[in-house]
């Protein structure tokens, strides 16, 4: 198995850590995004989106890292990231995809660099930017964790799809510097997930591209 990412990917990083709770080795390919290797060469020839990140498996190659994560948990069921009822999957699906599909992509290295080189905002406008839409997704998760029962993670007492979602994007939330107060039970989720391994393990500044 074969993963194509770059340590800073939010979305590499929700692949890497299902991959680590299910205790699946792979291999660490690096697709440097900021140096624009997505685009040309060796990966744009196999990857039709040219984004990161992209799963090889069984011949198969794999993108999107929430249909990733589904296939993961389709061919490798234990333990599962999915609930196994369909009320408890919907949930799930939805926190993940609050995430993955409403905070991720306003916010993503392309559309901040186009913010800056197309639209000219300066440093400021542009980190104005992204903390509006990250406290206002995330003020949106904890009013969805809030209508469910407490456990210790998202969903219930073991890691979810959700979480796979949730953790990376607090990591870039405090890279830059936003508002994550008023948030107990999502910060509540974070701090559970980061005492794990798994999460540990996933980490950018593990990776074995990880710069300053």
């Amino acid at each position: 198995m074969k993963l194509h990412n770059y340590f800073r990917s939010s979305a590499s990083y929700r692949v890497r850590i299902a991959l680590n709770l299910k205790g699946l080795d792979f291999d660490y390919l690096s697709v440097h995004i900021a140096r624009g290797e997505h685009l040309a060469g060796s990966y744009a020839a196999i990857s039709a989106d040219q984004l990161v990140p992209l799963l090889e498996d069984d011949d198969q190659r794999f993108s999107q890292s929430l249909a990733i994560i589904e296939y993961l948990d389709e061919t490798r069921p234990e333990p599962p990231l999915l609930p196994r009822d369909p009320v408890g999957r919907a949930h799930v699906r939805a926190l993940a995809q609050s995430i993955a599909c409403e905070i991720h992509p306003v916010n993503n290295l392309r559309v901040l660099k186009y913010l800056v080189r197309e639209l000219k905002l300066d440093e400021a406008a542009k980190n104005a930017w992204y903390r509006h839409w990250v406290r206002e997704g995330l003020e949106a998760f904890e009013r969805q964790l809030l209508q469910h029962p407490a456990g210790i993670y998202c969903w219930g007492n073991t890691p979810t799809l959700a979480d796979c979602c949730l953790v990376p994007q607090i990591f870039n939330a405090q890279r830059f510097e936003c508002d994550l107060g008023g948030l107990p039970r999502t910060m509540a989720a974070y701090h559970a997930c980061m005492e794990l391994d798994a999460f540990q393990r996933a980490q950018p500044s593990h990776c074995p591209d990880a710069e300053p």
